[in-house]
């Protein structure tokens, strides 16, 4: 069975220059194509040139560097357009092809030349602010619904299905989020005296918020606590002024950016993984915080939080506290729901749901 997976963006860029990395085998996106790979398919990437890594690797499926085009109109980091989709969609006479968000010059060309053999794996849940949203809507109220008709849409999240049903008629009842690689997150039930934040240090992500949570949780319950973060941007100084200044800095390790491995290493033996942030859609660390037997402690505003409420695999809670990170803290029950909740989360199971969907198995 030939498989193509056209994901352009292998990974979070905050502006149009796209910051190179030495590897994508720690993205998402590589660990569903060696899933599909595992299922004895023959995989195709197809990617935008501007996320090829800097240094030469190989991989154990076919990828192709697409040009990217007219960066200018369409930002790299969210909207890249890659005319030459169509073209290798069309060529390789594929059984299946996945191609993300309904919002894409991309998905329209395949929804429009190879609609039959098409999922759009839809994450937005929300319309894309680029031109004041004007786009957004246009191409939602509009072109949506003419272009992909016959396209079959698969939504990452409850949110993403209930916005894009209002468009789109051909929606899946089946929801797929994303994986991990299981094999590289192996559960940890004993827990050292420490929290996590694995995260851009960037105004969006409002670190501080979690910084003064912890402060106060060293002052009322535990003042031997630790909090490891990990990444880093342009509020890293600030952020470790005001940790000096709520006298906290002494309990506050600032990493820097980890390797994968290594972050892995700190993230399991945390309590929990703390987010705060304003805006993002479905954060691939909170799954990989789950994955590890590590509950998180978040707002509701990443999509991930509908099924961390649901589960209990931690807290949601808009203004969560030094109160809530004592309750995670003091329980396993959300050590435990996390561990038997991470039958979900292989990336073999995701691709083994976009297979049945599709009838394909």
């Amino acid at each position: 069975m030939k498989v193509l997976i056209v994901n352009p963006i292998l990974y979070t860029n905050e502006n149009r220059n796209i910051k190179k990395v030495n590897t994508i085998k720690d993205t998402m996106i590589y660990d569903l194509c060696l899933a599909f790979k595992k299922k004895g398919c023959d995989v195709t990437l197809a990617a935008s040139d501007l996320y090829k890594p800097s240094e030469n690797e190989s991989y154990p499926f076919n990828i192709i560097w697409m040009k990217t085009r007219c960066t200018k109109i369409f930002p790299p980091n969210t909207l890249p357009y890659c005319p030459e989709v169509k073209k290798i969609a069309k060529s390789g006479d594929f059984d299946l092809i996945i191609t993300s968000e309904v919002f894409s010059l991309n998905s329209l060309k395949l929804a429009l030349c190879t609609p039959k053999n098409l999922i759009v794996w839809q994450e937005l849940g929300k319309h894309n602010r680029i031109f004041h949203g004007l786009a957004s809507k246009f191409w939602y109220g509009i072109v949506a619904k003419i272009g992909f008709k016959k396209a079959l849409i698969v939504a990452r999240s409850v949110q993403a299905r209930e916005f894009i049903s209002k468009y789109c008629k051909n929606v899946s009842d089946t929801i797929i989020d994303h994986g991990v690689n299981i094999e590289k997150f192996t559960p940890c039930r004993e827990k050292d005296n420490q929290f996590a934040i694995s995260s851009q240090l960037i105004s969006r992500k409002h670190i501080e918020k979690s910084i003064e949570a912890f402060a106060k949780y060293l002052n009322k319950y535990d003042n031997t606590a630790k909090l490891y973060i990990m990444g880093d941007g342009e509020e890293e100084e600030n952020l470790k002024a005001l940790s000096k200044k709520l006298g906290a800095d002494k309990n506050i390790i600032f990493t820097g950016k980890l390797g994968h491995n290594k972050l892995i290493e700190i993230l399991k033996k945390s309590i929990a993984m703390l987010v705060y942030t304003e805006k993002d859609n479905n954060m691939v660390s909170i799954v990989e915080s789950i994955a590890l037997a590590t509950p998180v402690i978040t707002t509701d505003i990443p999509y991930n939080a509908s099924y961390i409420k649901a589960e209990k695999l931690g807290i949601v809670n808009n203004n969560w506290n030094e109160n809530d990170l004592r309750k995670l803290a003091a329980s396993d029950e959300y050590i435990n729901n996390c561990i038997n909740y991470r039958k979900y989360l292989p990336t073999e199971y995701k691709a083994e749901q976009f297979l049945k969907v599709k009838g394909l198995i």
